[in-house]
Order: structure tokens, then C-alpha cells, then sequence
């Protein structure tokens, strides 16, 4: 009895120890984000924007949607182009969407005017958890529009 005890105990133990592991793969990371934009960004140069943006927005393309990762495209007026995990912001002009205590697009966009590129903090519903989360954005420029896509804190 013992014996089983302990071989219980052990398989317990394992097991607490593998899951915070198990979590941390079921998240895309911030580096995986900004590659993921990277790769969009050339998707874009050798396809065209039209067939990338219809790309972005289809769920079986694992090169653009990764766990909780996915791309979106936004004009620099606010107009969603594509959003990768929710086709029907798809067109509307997002440039007043507050979530929080952000204007998250506004930010965006603010980035994107300064520098061209960069990082954004706000929080946006987990698609895989559908919780409110904190969640880190990654958003490059391409001509008058910019590419993003972030990772869940």
C-alpha cells in the first residue's frame, strides 16, 4: 500500500509540475507575435493586400493563427481591413473603441505615426479563454495601413 501511495504521490507531483509548462505552450509569445507580423508583412509584398487580408481572416491557415495569436490590418483612420480572430469588425471604423480605460486603436495608430512600429498594452478578450486579458500588440506600418498581432500576459 505504500508503494502505491507513493507512485500516486509522484504521479501527482509530475503532474503540478508539467502543468504550468502545458499553459505557457498554449500561449503565443511576444516574440512569436512579432514574427507572426513579419510574416504577414511579406505575405502582403509577395501576394498583394487583398489576398493577404483574406488570409489573415482564414482560421485554417495555421500561418497566421497560432493558439491565441492571429493577425489584424487597420487603416490610419481607424477602419479595420482585416481582423484574424473576428471577421466582422471586418470594414467598420474601430477608431473610438475603448476597452478599459484605452482607446486601442487609437494607440495603435499613435504608435504607428511616431515610429512606425512598436508595442501597445491593453487588455482585448482572449479568444481561446474568452476572458478579459492583458495583452501586448505588436504593430508595423506598410504603406497607409498597419499589420499587428499580440500575446496574452
Amino acid at each position: 500500500m505504500k508503494f502505491l501511495s507513493k507512485f500516486l504521490l509522484l504521479g501527482l507531483l509530475v503532474t503540478g509540475f508539467m502543468s504550468p509548462g502545458m499553459a505557457a505552450e498554449e500561449r503565443g509569445t511576444t516574440e512569436q507575435a512579432m514574427a507572426m507580423v513579419k510574416k504577414g508583412i511579406s505575405y502582403i509584398k509577395e501576394h498583394g493586400k487583398e489576398k493577404a487580408f483574406a488570409e489573415f481572416a482564414n482560421t485554417a491557415n495555421k500561418d497566421f493563427h497560432d493558439r491565441d495569436l492571429y493577425l489584424f490590418a487597420y487603416d490610419l483612420n481607424g477602419v479595420n481591413l482585416s481582423h484574424g480572430n473576428n471577421p466582422k469588425m471586418n470594414g467598420k471604423n474601430l477608431i473610438d473603441l475603448k476597452v478599459g480605460d484605452r482607446f486601442v486603436v487609437k494607440d495603435m495608430i499613435a504608435v504607428i505615426n511616431s515610429k512606425g512600429k512598436g508595442w501597445v498594452d491593453y487588455q482585448w478578450p482572449n479568444p481561446v479563454t474568452k476572458v478579459l486579458e492583458m495583452k501586448s500588440t505588436y504593430v508595423e506600418k506598410v504603406d497607409n495601413y498597419f499589420v499587428g498581432s499580440g500575446a496574452y500576459k
